[in-house]
């Protein structure tokens, strides 16, 4: 703003002592010329702009809706976990294919072994997790009627029954397991969207392998891992809506944390799945 000069800095009242008649005085108020005037009111309007601006998008941030959203939680999970297929695997799909398609797989027996001990140890792993629960919200998802460790144990009693040899642990599940593990204890975003996708995946697409290696190799006999003492849609159903509940008190910076994960889910899982043809 314009400064005052003080008296005793500005011009002389009189120019001449002997004269008695007052000069006119000048105009010392404003010290500031009119130019830098205006240039400091431009600065401060293109501020209060700027400070506008950030507000407005600040707020558009805050505003925007992520695909699913609306419908809470899990269906923003399902959302990212759709994309992450391939377009033969579900019509959201936008990834390329690595493996070849289902209808052309060869599985074995001993590479279904492998799978089915490996995934043992995952949902063994899962399992423990909740029940042991580091953080108070994996307690929402105990005995939720998807738990897969005991049906797993009991196919693989009949595996043995009909004198296979029952393999150890391989790499892929022990990697998975260990994965969990340390997540569980640190990252309860991170570890909640490896839970979703782990019991969600099987229920679906796992399914329908289920049924194309039991046609191939097990003259379609359907696995205890395939079934479930309910209704399957109202399990999955009581599921979401615990998940949802969890949700509901994370950040958005959490919520997006967690989708975050999925693709790291899918490749755990998918190492573990492609035992079936190895």
């Amino acid at each position: 703003m314009a400064s005052i000069t003080p008296l005793s800095q500005s011009q002389p009242l009189l120019e001449k002592t002997q004269f008695t008649v007052l000069n006119k005085p000048q105009n010392q108020f404003c010290s500031i010329p009119f130019s830098r005037f205006t240039q400091s009111s431009n600065l401060s309007l293109k501020k209060s702009r700027m400070v506008v601006v950030s507000a407005t998008t600040a707020a558009e941030k805050s505003n925007k809706r992520y695909p699913g959203e609306a419908k809470g939680f899990v269906e923003e999970m399902r959302f990212v976990a759709m994309k992450l297929h391939t377009k033969d695997q579900a019509k959201e799909g936008e990834k390329e294919p690595v493996d070849q398609p289902l209808a052309k797989w060869e599985p074995s027996i001993e590479g279904y072994l492998k799978f089915l001990v490996d995934s043992k140890l995952v949902y063994d792993t899962l399992e423990k997790i909740v029940e042991k629960a580091p953080f108070p919200e994996y307690t929402e998802f105990r005995n939720t009627g998807l738990e897969r460790s005991e049906v797993l144990a009991k196919d693989l009693e009949w595996f043995r029954q009909q004198g296979h040899a029952i393999p150890e642990p391989s790499t892929p599940g022990v990697t998975y397991a260990r994965y969990l593990e340390d997540l569980s204890e640190k990252d309860p975003q991170a570890f909640i969207c490896h839970f979703y996708n782990t019991y969600f995946a099987h229920s679906a697409g796992g399914r329908m392998i289920g049924r194309k290696v039991a046609e191939k190799v097990l003259d379609k006999k359907e696995l205890e891992f395939y079934k479930w003492d309910g209704d399957l849609s109202q399990l999955l159903q009581n599921v979401r809506d615990k998940l949802n509940k969890v949700a509901e008190n994370w950040t958005r910076e959490e919520k997006n944390h967690c989708l975050e994960e999925t693709e790291k889910s899918f490749k755990f899982s998918g190492a573990i799945l492609r035992l079936i043809f190895s």
